[in-house]
């Protein structure tokens, strides 16, 4: 025998279930929302970090140019200088090229090829940067 709450709380219940439905339907739940705004940040994050590695590839081509320029042609010096600015115009032309996407790709296929020299170069920097932080 239903009694006069009993009709209310059904009531209720399909007015709560009507209302959660028409939310989802009209609009996002807060999870889909919050994971829409994870995409954005991490789309400009990525789209700063490409524009930053441009500038970066561009900042080393010009100095290697400068230097050149600048250096001394001859002797010991000129040699040295020309192979670090032929380093700094071919370092700012690949980033230029390959931009941050590319050099992690580049980095990630270098470690598959080689895990454990990959491994024993983290296990070094792990342990320069616990020493630089005791200091």
């Amino acid at each position: 025998m239903a009694g006069p709450n009993t009709t209310k709380n059904q009531n209720e219940t399909r007015t709560y279930g009507t209302q959660a439905g028409e939310r989802q339907g009209q609009g996002d739940t807060p999870q889909q929302d919050l994971m829409n705004k994870a995409k954005s940040a991490a789309a400009t994050v990525s789209n700063k970090a490409e524009a930053a590695t441009s500038a970066v590839g561009e900042g080393m081509s010009s100095l290697g140019h400068t230097l050149r320029e600048h250096a001394p042609q001859s002797g010991m010096l000129g040699s040295a200088s020309s192979r670090v600015a032929s380093g700094l115009e071919s370092g700012g032309r690949y980033l230029q090229q390959e931009g941050f996407k590319g050099m992690m790709d580049d980095l990630t296929q270098l470690i598959r090829s080689n895990p454990i020299p990959a491994l024993l170069v983290g296990i070094g920097i792990g342990f320069l940067l616990a020493q630089m932080r005791r200091h």
